[in-house]
């Protein structure tokens, strides 16, 4: 690109044009302006990028698989999605979806937010690919992908958070919600999870001056009994936290203002 068109882009930029791939994300793009309409659609075309996706995994994906997928040449599939990963933000956006709203009066803020993260977690274990293709790159959010924000954000300011305590409850949250499904898609691989236990009990007791505490808890049964649901454990603990929070700061607000 010549100096004269990147000047051009970045004043353009200054005021306040979108960059192509959140424009392309946000708002609609038109394709061709004669002629009768076109059978193809940006949407259809990242469905079928999903179901590669979801068969295949995200490497599989690439403009020249999707185009064979919907039967158009590569060049005509450009004319709807600059790059990959403008097509990839139309993944992300359709999979995961819209996000379901409460009401205040329906659901307090604990219950709206562990409705909310089962919901986040569900589109991760729906689609394999989605984790990696939402922590690739820092991008801008589509609409979707932006209302599940607001959903949270919106429940953490009803617990009596800050702006800043609210955003970074959050990413406690979507921090858990990914590391659950980067533990689940781990867990699919290599040893079963008794083969795991009956390996690392065995290394444990032969080592036991070393591990001690790893060998008081399995003595306690820690590997032995159902471990249940450690997503729903993480949870609760991340939302005790909250509260705890919330509390300390309706009890600090108080005695300020009885000074």
């Amino acid at each position: 690109m010549d100096s004269k068109r990147l000047e051009t882009r970045k004043k353009k930029e200054r005021r306040g044009h979108l960059p192509g791939p959140v424009k392309a994300l946000w708002e609609a793009r038109e394709v061709g302006t004669r002629g009768p309409k076109p059978a193809l659609t940006a949407e259809a075309i990242a469905l079928a990028a999903i179901a590669v996706a979801d068969a295949e995994g995200l490497d599989a994906v690439s403009m020249q698989r999707i185009a064979r997928e919907v039967k158009v040449t590569t060049m005509a599939l450009y004319r709807y999605f600059a790059s990959k990963d403008e097509l990839v933000n139309r993944m992300i956006e359709l999979a995961g979806g819209p996000v379901q709203k409460w009401d205040g009066a329906q659901a307090e803020w604990r219950e709206r937010l562990r409705q909310w993260s089962h919901g986040c977690a569900a589109i991760y274990a729906r689609h394999g690919w989605f984790l990696q293709a939402a922590t690739a790159r820092r991008r801008v959010m589509g609409p979707n992908e932006l209302e599940w924000l607001d959903t949270a954000l919106g429940a953490l300011s009803t617990a009596g958070l800050n702006g800043t305590e609210q955003m970074n409850a959050f990413l406690v949250l979507i921090g858990h919600v990914r590391s659950h499904a980067e533990y689940s898609a781990g867990a699919a691989k290599g040893l079963s999870s008794e083969q795991w236990a009956r390996i690392t009990t065995e290394l444990v007791q032969k080592h036991r001056e070393r591990y001690d505490a790893v060998l008081r808890a399995i003595e306690a049964g820690a590997f032995a009994a159902p471990r249940g649901d450690g997503f729903a454990f993480g949870l609760e603990c991340i939302l005790e936290g909250i509260e705890a929070l919330a509390a300390r700061k309706k009890r600090s607000s108080r005695k300020r203002s009885q000074c």
